[in-house]
C-alpha cells in the first residue's frame, strides 16, 4: 500500500507555479493540504484576528486548489485558518471557499472546526491542575486567561479524523499543527505512524527545504516504512541533508517532535537520494505519549504604539550611544511628566530605542557590539495605554531626539536623519503572547466545535 500526498505551498496566499500543481494533480495524490498560518509573525493576527495573507492572494492559491480537489475527488484541507486559526478567521476563509464554489459551481460537503476556547472551561481545568507549562512559559492565572483577546487550542490529527469520519470532503480547520494536515488520510488508511508524521514534518512547508527554497509545492509517497518526497517543480530538487534539517524549522530539536498525541523521533533515521532531485526516509518512529494534551496560543492586547525610524551616521553620536539612550530615557520621563503636568505616570508608556547596525537584532546577546560601521539605523517604539497618548509622546520625542547635544559639537546640531515627514507612525493595538501552556482534555474533541454543510 502507498499513499501519495501533495502540499501545494507552504502557506495559502504565498503563491505557487501553477505548473506544479498541475503536476502534482496528475500524480494523483490521496489528498491536497495547505497550511493556512502559523505564530511565525507574531501576536498581532491572533490578537485582532486579521489575516496575514490578502483576500486576493488567499482566493488564487484556494481557487486552483478546489479545482484539482474536483478532478481528484480528494479531500481538501486547510489548516490555521486566517494566519492565527481564530475563529474568525476560519470564517473569513468559509466565506472565500463558497464565493469560488459558486463561481465554479463545485459540490462537497465542507466541515468547519472551530478552535477558539472557552475562557471558562480553561479556568476550570487550571483550578483542577490540568493546565501545565511548556519552557519557558510566562505566569499564568485566571487573570491572565481573562485578560486574552483570543486563546486558540492547537488540534492535531484526531480531530481532522473525526471530519473525515463524517464524510467531509472540504475541511476547513481552526488552529493546528501543520503536520496534522497531512497525516491525517495516511494515518487513516493505515500507514505507518512513523514515516508518516515525519513526511508530514517535512512536507508541511512546501518548497521550503528544496534547493533553492521556493514559494511551491512539494510530492510524498508513504509505503512500507519509509516515505519519499520530491519538489513539485521538475526544476528544483531537494538533498538528503536539506531534508534532515527541515526537521529544526520551528523546532527546537533536530530529532523530536511533539504532536498532541506524542513524539516523532527521528533519531535513527536514514536519509537517502534516490536520484538528483528526490530523498527517501527511513527508520522514523511515532511514540505515543501517556497524556494526550492540546498546545493553548493566546495574545493579549499591551497598549497602542507609534514609532520613528532614523539615522544616525556622526561618528561621536555613535560613539557615545551607551550613554546617550540611557540619558535619554531619564531626560523624556522628566519632560513627559511635566508636558502632561503630571497626568501620565511612567506606567502609563514605555519608550524603547533599537540600534540596527550594532544590536538591533540580537540586544544583549549580540557578540560583536562594538563592530558598528558608519552609520546605525534607529528605531524609538512608544508604547501606551491609547493611541493619542503614544501619538503625543512620539511626536516630542521624535522633535528632542533630533537635537542632543553632545561635548564634540558647539551649538545646536542635528542627531537623527529622519526618512519620513512626519517622522512618527502610528501602529495601532500591539499584542504580546501570554500563553505558553499546554491542556490535558478529557478527550481529544470537547475543546474543539464541528460544523458540517452541503455546498
Amino acid at each position: 500500500m502507498e499513499v501519495r500526498v501533495i502540499a501545494p505551498n507552504g502557506t495559502i496566499g504565498a503563491g505557487y507555479k501553477e505548473k506544479s500543481l498541475e503536476r502534482g494533480i496528475a500524480l494523483k495524490p490521496h489528498v491536497i493540504a495547505c497550511d493556512g498560518g502559523s505564530t511565525d509573525s507574531g501576536p498581532s493576527y491572533l490578537g485582532s484576528g486579521t489575516p496575514k495573507s490578502s483576500r486576493q492572494a488567499v482566493k488564487r492559491d484556494l481557487r486552483y486548489m478546489f479545482l484539482g480537489r474536483e478532478e481528484l475527488g480528494v479531500p481538501l484541507i486547510i489548516g490555521s485558518c486566517g494566519t492565527s486559526g481564530a475563529d474568525v478567521g476560519v470564517d473569513w476563509v468559509r466565506d472565500i471557499c463558497l464565493e469560488i464554489a459558486a463561481e465554479e459551481n463545485l459540490h462537497f460537503k465542507l466541515a468547519v472546526i472551530k478552535s477558539d476556547q472557552n475562557k471558562e472551561y480553561l479556568k476550570k481545568k487550571l483550578k483542577e491542575g490540568r493546565i501545565k507549562p511548556l519552557t519557558p512559559a510566562p505566569e499564568i492565572s485566571e487573570s491572565i486567561i481573562d485578560k486574552a483577546s483570543r486563546i486558540v487550542g492547537v488540534m492535531g490529527y484526531e480531530q481532522i479524523d473525526r471530519a473525515l469520519s463524517e464524510g467531509a470532503e472540504v475541511i476547513l480547520a481552526g488552529r493546528a499543527t501543520d503536520t496534522a494536515l497531512f497525516a491525517a488520510i495516511p494515518l487513516r488508511m493505515g500507514a505507518d505512524p512513523g514515516p508518516t508524521w515525519h513526511m508530514a514534518k517535512t512536507i508541511e512547508c512546501g518548497a521550503a527545504c528544496a534547493v533553492v527554497p521556493a514559494a511551491d509545492g512539494m510530492y510524498a509517497v508513504i509505503k512500507d516504512n519509509e516515505f519519499t518526497i520530491e519538489p513539485l517543480d521538475l526544476e528544483s530538487r531537494v538533498t538528503p541533508l536539506t531534508v534532515a534539517s527541515h526537521m529544526l524549522y520551528e523546532n527546537s530539536s533536530p530529532f523530536l517532535l511533539r504532536e498532541p498525541g506524542g513524539w516523532l523521533d527521528t533519531t535513527n533515521s536514514q536519509y537517502k537520494a534516490i536520484d538528483d532531485r528526490s530523498v527517501s526516509v527511513s527508520g522514523s518512529v511515532f511514540r505515543k505519549a501517556e497524556t494526550y494534551t492540546i498546545k493553548l496560543e493566546a495574545a493579549e492586547l499591551i497598549g497602542y504604539q507609534s514609532i520613528i525610524i532614523g539615522g544616525i551616521r556622526d561618528p561621536y553620536i555613535i560613539r557615545r550611544l551607551d550613554e546617550l539612550i540611557p540619558f535619554l530615557q531619564g531626560y523624556f520621563k522628566l519632560k513627559v511628566r511635566k508636558l502632561f503636568e503630571g497626568k501620565v505616570k511612567k506606567k502609563d508608556y514605555k519608550l524603547h530605542f533599537r540600534i540596527y547596525g550594532r544590536d538591533g537584532v540580537m540586544g544583549p546577546y549580540e557578540p560583536l557590539k562594538d563592530n558598528v560601521g558608519h552609520e546605525v539605523g534607529i528605531l524609538i517604539t512608544v508604547t501606551a495605554k491609547t493611541q493619542q497618548l503614544a501619538s503625543d509622546i512620539a511626536k516630542f520625542v521624535a522633535w528632542m531626539s533630533a537635537h542632543v547635544p553632545i561635548p564634540e559639537w558647539q551649538g545646536i546640531i542635528s542627531s537623527i536623519a529622519y526618512p519620513f515627514s512626519p517622522p512618527e507612525i502610528e501602529r495601532g493595538a500591539v499584542y504580546r503572547f501570554s500563553l505558553n501552556h499546554v491542556v490535558e482534555p478529557d478527550n481529544p474533541l470537547e475543546m474543539f466545535r464541528f460544523n458540517y454543510e452541503e455546498v
